[in-house]
């Protein structure tokens, strides 16, 4: 079956002495494996390398194979061509981090048009913004939307939230409760969206207490979910 569909680079892994093996999210039939061959010899492969970069948008035709753990690709533009994604130092140990992320939970090879529409309009956005150093934390919990566990709706008098339960709660339950002021950053960040105009009101400490707050969640609601590796990447970016 001849696909064409867009599709987001995860992560690439090279597969013998000049090949690639390239995995992408795609908007028609979810997380999809490509074999590039020869990518890494110059000037002899049909692709450039540099369209597989993490997070690039692209677009793929290539004969589908049910059976088949890894597909070939027939056609390969870019998308769009990212202006500062790439290229800004802050934005590329996000990029690299949230690639990371999304390789590790995304499994599924089925469409999902939502899904693949709030990442799309997400890595566009981080490009072509000026802030960035709460795009990481916004765009996890708005996620979890996506993967089935947003937090219950937000209660201004909670005093505590249950990470295994997704709950607030004015009394303190289970294993898993934050409470204070991990609390009072997860209320601020559920108020705050990519196009509005707020700021979360917390130091480079705080944000990486958070983000592992987050993590955790991650791991109470996905099986087999780890801590990226590029995680100590992100922290040594915003310890400066």
């Amino acid at each position: 079956m001849l696909v064409s569909t867009k599709a987001i680079v995860l992560s690439k892994l090279k597969y013998k002495d000049h090949d690639l093996i390239v995995k992408c999210y795609t908007q028609q039939l979810g997380i999809q494996s490509f074999l590039i061959k020869n990518v890494l010899k110059s000037k002899k492969g049909k692709f450039n390398i540099a369209y597989f970069q993490v997070l690039s948008l692209l677009d793929l035709n290539y004969d589908y194979r049910s059976n088949a753990s890894l597909q070939y690709l027939k056609e390969l533009k870019l998308n769009y061509n990212y202006s500062t994604l790439h290229t800004n130092i802050n934005k590329t140990s996000i990029a690299l981090f949230l690639s990371e992320v999304l390789s590790r939970i995304l499994k599924e090879e089925e469409e999902n048009s939502e899904l693949y529409r709030f990442l799309e309009t997400s890595f566009l956005w981080l490009d072509q913004s000026d802030s960035d150093n709460s795009f990481h934390l916004i765009f996890l919990m708005e996620l979890t939307k996506y993967l089935g566990f947003y937090p219950a709706e937000v209660q201004d008098h909670a005093l505590y939230f249950d990470l295994e339960a997704g709950e607030f709660s004015t009394t303190e339950k289970g294993n898993y409760c934050i409470s204070g002021k991990t609390l009072t950053y997860l209320k601020q960040l559920l108020g705050i969206k990519f196009d509005v105009n707020k700021k979360l009101q917390m130091s480079l400490a705080q944000k990486r207490e958070l983000l592992n707050m987050i993590l955790l969640y991650f791991k109470l609601h996905l099986d087999g979910f780890k801590k990226p590796k590029s995680l100590e990447v992100l922290n040594q970016i915003y310890s400066s």
